[in-house]
């Protein structure tokens, strides 16, 4: 990718208008999850869900944007938390974490961004290869709705959109949780977990 070219998605970020206790809370996490933040930018939900994990726990932080990733890795120094890993990677090409690895797969605001030129599957099979058996999905999108941040309405994704992109690739679907005004999570079990 070109110096000069700007990604979908880097930059101003909704992440205030999202109910983070919320989020938390829906993840289940536990002292040794092993956590994957596909599009993490400047580490918005890394850092909290690196506290929350605390150090038996291992992150993975994924972007293609750099300066984000700088950013993360400052932050996370600053905070003194060692559980962070920053990987530089473009997620419709490849994801590059071992199989089987990852309890939690999680991507906030990145789904739509994915599939504005592609189907999303590609990156889909990635999720499904990195994740434990019975590891989890969740996917933070913005409601279809007129008013408030986020792209236009046109590249909005509502849950049952978001479920019919990933239910092809073998997940199911778990549960939906309101975040607030503007943004829901989907959940979704690997399809590996029924194998």
């Amino acid at each position: 990718m070109s110096a000069g070219k700007k990604l979908h998605g880097a930059g101003r970020s909704t992440f205030e208008f999202v109910d983070l206790e919320k989020v938390l809370e829906a993840l289940s996490l536990t002292p040794q999850t092993v956590f994957l933040d596909l599009g993490c930018g400047a580490g918005n939900y890394t850092i909290p869900v690196a506290q929350a994990i605390g150090p038996l726990g291992r992150i993975y932080g994924v972007d293609a944007w750099q300066e984000g990733l700088d950013e993360l890795k400052s932050r996370a120094a600053a905070k003194g938390l060692h559980n962070i890993e920053t990987i530089h990677a473009d997620l419709n090409e490849h994801i590059p974490v071992g199989d089987g690895k990852i309890d939690v797969c999680f991507m906030a605001t990145v789904l739509h961004d994915l599939l504005r030129n592609d189907s999303g599957e590609k990156v889909l099979r990635e999720i499904d290869r990195v994740l434990k058996p019975g590891g989890r999905l969740s996917i933070i999108e913005f409601k279809k709705v007129e008013d408030g941040p986020g792209p236009p309405i046109s590249v909005r994704l509502s849950p049952e959109r978001t479920e019919k992109v990933v239910v092809p690739i073998g997940f199911t679907k778990d549960r939906v949780i309101e975040l607030g005004s503007f943004h829901y999570m989907l959940i979704a079990l690997s399809a590996r977990q029924r194998s």
